[in-house]
């Protein structure tokens, strides 16, 4: 094999099948020389490449390669990237920006985040995500808040946050036409659960409620998050798991005899009937909270998200994050005034880099950053190399460094060299 070679492709005769060769990262196992067929939109066959040629006789394979194929990434929880800002946007071309700068590094599948403001600015910045979401260029809509606890608000200006609002909610929901899938809401806060709360409010309009900036203790959590269940069990719902949102950040830290809601999260997830948030990116948790995570709840209940901000693939500087002022230093964002990290500068590859060098499996790391989260949108056709799945197709180096981008069987990214 050629060490980290150019993606290795070969359409047939007539141009409608497109064969990839390389190591294949599936949600069981690598295939280490396997091929991904694609016919049209969708993935036709996916295996080793010595059983390539009796699935399809008629197709010359192209010759091995140590490229990595991964599936196209799925990021839950993105504010922004490539300078550009979903919570600050205000036309489609500052929207686009940014999901295209994840999309040239993998991302095929991006959730556009809004952070806590005002319910006029709400409303027009989730009208204005719903028109990408039209157009294909988003998978859906989350929204940050603004139901969070002022003392655990983190990067969010807490003068803007109130309490559960189920009429915001239906207001919201209308708004995105169908894209609200997630949004981050603390226990405590007066409104958020019981009957007609914010919480039943965001199932009906189908989405996820999930928990988090809260200081509950842990047996709020446990009941919210069993409340959530209840609520999502209604038939026609997206995801019958609640999400935790970046569990460990935003949230009252464990201790011994305050659990808090970190207790609660990790106990309901490694249960599997919960879905927690890492932000794996090296800044906000340390390699070994993330390995023991993995290993304490597994993959199936991670989906590793990027929390990036504006400052995604771009230069320290200063930028902005809805009403407040941030300052990116050395890769990193804090707020200006405060110095709370302020979101993350990554893209979700370079999530996936850095949970494999903590010491988590490949195959786990990918699983979190495509399958898991593909099921939490309640989208079983995107998120992994399998037959009949949208052929979404990430080609990296063997340092999962991005060579070339397949989304829905097309080129967005095509290899270069």
């Amino acid at each position: 094999m050629t060490p980290d070679a150019a993606p290795s492709t070969r359409t047939d005769a007539a141009g409608e099948r497109l064969a990839l060769r390389g190591r294949v990262v599936t949600p069981d196992a690598v295939i280490e020389d396997g091929v991904v067929l694609v016919d049209g939109t969708r993935i036709a066959w996916v295996g080793p490449a010595t059983g390539a040629p009796d699935a399809v006789p008629d197709l010359v394979l192209p010759p091995p390669t140590d490229s990595l194929l991964l599936p196209g990434l799925v990021d839950l929880h993105c504010h922004g990237g490539g300078g550009a800002s979903f919570p600050d946007a205000t036309d489609a071309a500052a929207a686009s920006t940014a999901a295209a700068e994840h999309l040239r590094h993998g991302t095929t599948s991006l959730v556009a985040s809004l952070v806590t403001a005002d319910a006029a600015t709400l409303l027009e910045r989730t009208a204005l995500l719903a028109d990408l979401a039209d157009a294909g260029e988003l998978v859906g809509i989350h929204l940050e808040g603004p139901f969070l606890s002022t003392v655990r608000c983190g990067a969010q200006d807490p003068s803007l946050m109130v309490a559960g609002d189920p009429a915001l909610v239906h207001r919201v929901a209308e708004a995105a036409r169908g894209h609200l899938v997630t949004m981050t809401i603390a226990p405590e806060a007066p409104g958020v659960l019981g009957e007609g709360g914010a919480v039943a409010a965001l199932a009906a309009a189908g989405a996820v409620p999930s928990v988090g900036h809260t200081d509950a203790a842990a047996e709020l959590v446990e009941q919210a998050l069993e409340e959530v269940r209840t609520a999502l069990a209604a038939p026609g719902a997206r995801s019958g798991r609640p999400t935790v949102t970046h569990l460990f950040n935003g949230m009252r830290p464990l201790h011994h005899r305050e659990p808090g809601p970190v207790a609660a999260c990790l106990a309901a997830a490694a249960e599997g009937v919960a879905v927690l948030e890492l932000v794996a990116d090296g800044v906000h948790l340390a390699p070994a909270t993330v390995r023991t995570v993995f290993r304490l709840v597994g993959a199936a209940s991670i989906a590793l998200v990027t929390d990036a901000m504006a400052a995604a693939g771009m230069p320290d500087g200063d930028y902005r994050l809805g009403s407040m002022s941030v300052r990116v230093a050395d890769g990193v964002a804090r707020l200006t005034e405060g110095g709370a990290i302020a979101g993350g500068t990554a893209h979700l590859v370079d999530v996936v880099r850095s949970t494999v060098a903590a010491g988590v499996p490949l195959v786990d790391a990918v699983r979190a950053a495509a399958t898991t989260p593909a099921e939490v949108l309640g989208r079983p056709e995107l998120g992994a190399l399998e037959v009949d799945r949208r052929a979404d197709v990430l080609v990296t180096d063997s340092d999962l460094r991005p060579r070339a981008v397949l989304r829905a069987g097309a080129w967005a990214v095509p290899a270069t060299s």
